[in-house]
């Protein structure tokens, strides 16, 4: 999965957050987005996500997620849009 990009509407899914919380996010530095070379979209990596889902998890005081867990979370919500 390394280097795998994902739209906006896909990372907002796995999150759990709007696409405007996802936007914010990019303008404010927190999540940065990348963008699309042909239509200049929003899209994610998997690893930026990884990254997030980390921090929300700490300073939830929740339990740390192992990356294999992250990524059956991420695995199973982007089977869920096909």
């Amino acid at each position: 999965m390394a280097n795998q990009y994902i739209t906006i509407k896909q990372a907002s899914a796995i999150l759990g957050v709007s696409p405007l919380t996802l936007r914010n996010w990019d303008k404010n530095g927190k999540l940065k987005a990348h963008r699309h070379p042909m239509n200049n979209y929003r899209v994610y990596k998997i690893e930026d996500l990884e990254v997030v889902i980390q921090e929300i998890e700490s300073n939830a005081g929740l339990r740390k997620s192992t990356k294999q867990e992250i990524r059956k979370l991420i695995v199973r919500h982007l089977k869920a849009d096909e």
